[in-house]
């Protein structure tokens, strides 16, 4: 499904395979984001596509995570250390690409966040801290694998400067929802508990950049440290 005249379409997805799903059992505390709430693994591709609509995603070595404080406030402008993502997200990738417009003659960078919030009688889940905002790059892709006992986490698209969002619902176990960046900001509400027991979200990001304006290596990492602005926004 292409993305509607608002900028953003909501598809469903593949199946999980188990071992993906069983991979957000393991994930390691987010030291940088949620409070202690967040657990997060974190990789980076290059796409590559064909005329005849097939891609390949070929997995990068491993780096910080680094963006801009004008996207991130709360934990842009520093070097962010994650482990690598485990699992095999490709299958899924494969259908943010099929639901973007991404120009086949260019590759792109991708960046994919593997995040679990959990939330408890005691505790709710900050989802965005950042509050309203641009991921800063051409796309963004947030998939829902898993709403376990999950209250909240309502996703809203606002048009830059709005008072209100344009658009709000809950994006269910097996969806996701595809934005053109440039055009929308998003937040979501907190996980709240739906019992007062145990609750997490399971979701992946997949932030979508031409490779002239990629999110890797020194040039970049040294730009978003600087506090500079991301070439993908302006674009």
């Amino acid at each position: 499904m292409a993305l509607n005249e608002a900028g953003f379409s909501i598809i469903d997805l593949p199946a999980a395979p188990a071992d993906l799903l069983a991979s957000y059992d393991d994930l390691p505390v987010d030291e940088y984001m949620g409070n202690g709430t967040r657990f997060k693994r974190f990789c980076q591709y290059r796409l590559s596509q064909d005329q005849d609509g097939g891609c390949s995603f070929e997995l990068l070595p491993q780096r910080d995570y680094t963006t801009f404080v004008k996207f991130n406030p709360v934990a842009g402008g520093i070097r962010r250390r994650y482990e690598p993502v485990e699992a095999d997200f490709t299958d899924l990738l494969r259908a943010g690409v099929q639901g973007f417009p991404l120009d086949p003659t260019e590759d792109w960078s991708i960046n994919l966040h593997q995040n679990r919030s959990r939330a408890s009688s005691a505790t709710t889940a900050p989802l965005t801290p950042e509050g309203v905002h641009h991921d800063g790059h051409d796309y963004v892709m947030i998939g829902v694998l898993r709403r376990a006992n999950v209250g909240g986490a309502l996703t809203r698209l606002w048009k830059p400067g709005a008072d209100e969002p344009f658009w709000s619902g809950t994006i269910e176990e097996g969806q996701a929802v595809l934005l053109d960046d440039r055009a929308i900001q998003h937040d979501v509400t907190d996980v709240e508990s739906i019992d007062g027991g145990p609750a997490n979200r399971d979701i992946f990001i997949a932030a979508f950049s031409r490779w002239s304006r990629k999110w890797y290596g020194d040039e970049h990492d040294a730009e978003a440290l600087a506090g500079g602005s991301s070439g993908a926004a302006a674009g």
